[in-house]
């Protein structure tokens, strides 16, 4: 009987101490998620000071809480806000790199190429005085030409140095031949004889074949480093579907609805959440890798035997050389022209024979150490040197930049995830999506097909981003490009980051019309 009235007053005692722990939970303050959530920049009108039920909530769980409708809906919005924050701080650096070494690589590139026709002008200047002065358009044309192809104008390399060839051959055979008078059905006739005749030599063979691999690997190269700058800068910002904004809530915000403002996520359930809200920038990472690989073997070529230096920085030198031979041939090469077009009526003018062969005597050479001039065609080679060495260490400075860029797109789950910043390094103190302590389910693969099983965010597995879809396409297209670039092919231009704006059928289309 004494033990039935102890066991009595035991169940009596719990039920009180039960009432009486229910009593202080439920009047549990909210002083500090009303704290936290001022800081946000939130009003505290309607914030509760105590635990109210949390029945109307949709998103955290619906025990007591610290939050009403709108403070949820609010705290939804703060998610989906600080999310592309995250997003876009993460990739700040990378895509920074792709701005800033564009600018750098194309202002280093145009004015190597300025400095190389400035040497040209003055030495030709000084070497050929008038004669020069008078055919200067000429070669302005070439440089002119050099720029807009550089530029990505449609300019056919091979075609441009023919034709820059043949106009040196009629204007230099009127020259030689000034005592005759040549029509321009003649002159026409003249320039057909370029390639039989050979009247510069080899100079035009080498260097159509140094200056075309340069300059297809310099276009396609900076053409690249556009191209990687808009996919990187279209895919940092992120299309945030209504089930990754529910997940970012419930893992950012849930926990100032529970009372623990301060609490951080756990950080394998961190990795859950943004590898299912990061799938589709997952999927890029292939594409991607290729791309970038591409872009390495690009900048080794302009680091190798046909990098811009070899070319720009002697092409005065080679055109004078190319202009002596033809001197040197000059009484053959009419010959066979006269046989071939016909003998030309005379001018009624006496050919200044020993004006012409004055000019061309003064023969160019490359300047030795000891003997380069203190001239402005010095200073300008001297600055084009200067610029060339600057060029080498961005190029270098870039494939460094670029090495650093694998994988980034597959590691942003962990970059965003870091410990310490997003994330709590101690697992049994943080929050595991509903309290605090472990977080006990699997981390997901990333990539769109591997969150069929995300415990986190409902992902459409059967529905690809559009946008991301349009990126792979951009890079599949620039990275053919860089290989073609690679091996000295030239792919007529189109920018490579038109065909983010097409659907994805017509960006397929684009590219086998491509």
């Amino acid at each position: 009987m004494y033990a039935m009235w102890r066991l009595q007053v035991a169940l009596c005692t719990l039920s009180v101490l039960s009432l009486s722990s229910g009593g202080e939970s439920k009047a549990r303050s909210c002083s500090e998620v009303r704290q936290a959530y001022n800081a946000k920049g939130f009003s505290l009108v309607n914030v509760p000071h105590q635990e109210i039920s949390g029945e109307h909530l949709r998103v955290c769980p619906q025990g007591y809480t610290c939050c009403t409708s709108e403070m949820e809906d609010k705290l939804n919005q703060q998610s989906k806000l600080e999310f592309e924050n995250l997003v876009e701080e993460s990739s700040h650096n990378m895509r920074t790199t792709f701005v800033s070494r564009h600018k750098k690589f194309d202002e280093f590139f145009l004015e190597l190429l300025d400095n190389s026709e400035k040497s040209l002008n003055s030495m030709f200047t000084r070497t050929y005085g008038k004669l020069y002065m008078q055919n200067s358009e000429v070669f302005q044309d070439l440089f002119t030409e050099l720029k807009r192809y550089y530029t990505g104008g449609n300019v056919n390399l091979e075609e441009m140095l023919n034709d820059f060839w043949s106009r040196l051959l009629e204007r230099m055979f009127q020259l030689l031949n000034s005592q005759y008078h040549f029509t321009d059905d003649y002159l026409e006739c003249v320039s057909k004889y370029t390639d039989q005749l050979k009247p510069f030599g080899d100079v035009p063979r080498k260097l159509k074949a140094q200056v075309t691999r340069a300059f297809i690997a310099a276009r396609t190269f900076v053409q690249g480093l556009m191209v990687g700058r808009e996919v990187a800068n279209r895919v940092a910002k992120v299309n945030i579907v209504p089930a990754c904004v529910r997940a970012l809530t419930k893992m950012l915000y849930c926990p100032y609805c529970r009372g623990m403002p301060g609490l951080k996520p756990c950080h394998n359930y961190c990795h859950n959440v943004m590898r299912g809200c990061l799938a589709n920038q997952a999927d890029l990472d292939a594409e991607w890798n290729l791309f970038i690989d591409a872009m390495l073997l690009v900048a080794d070529r302009l680091e190798g035997p046909f990098n811009i230096e070899a070319v720009i920085e002697p092409i005065d030198i080679k055109i004078s050389e190319a202009i002596m031979t033809m001197q040197d041939n000059s009484m053959q090469v009419s010959a066979k022209v006269f046989q071939g077009c016909g003998q030309p009526k005379p001018s009624g003018i006496g050919r200044s024979a020993r004006g012409i062969s004055d000019v061309f005597s003064t023969r160019f050479r490359p300047y030795t150490p000891e003997e380069r001039p203190t001239t402005a065609a010095g200073t300008s080679l001297d600055r084009l040197r200067v610029v060339w060495r600057t060029m080498q260490h961005s190029v270098t400075d870039i494939k460094e930049k670029l090495k650093e860029s694998k994988r980034f797109w597959s590691n942003l789950p962990d970059d965003i995830c870091a410990k310490g910043k997003l994330t709590e390094s101690d697992e049994e103190q943080c929050w595991n999506s509903h309290t605090k302590g472990r977080y006990f389910p699997e981390v997901v693969k990333e990539g769109l097909t591997n969150q069929v099983n995300n415990p986190e965010v409902d992902v459409d597995i059967t529905r690809p981003d559009t946008l991301i879809r349009q990126q792979i396409m951009a890079l599949r297209v620039m990275t053919n490009k860089l290989k073609n670039a690679y091996n000295g092919n030239d792919i007529y231009f189109q920018d490579s980051s038109k065909f983010s704006s097409l659907s994805g059928s017509q960006t397929e289309e684009a590219i086998i019309a491509h």
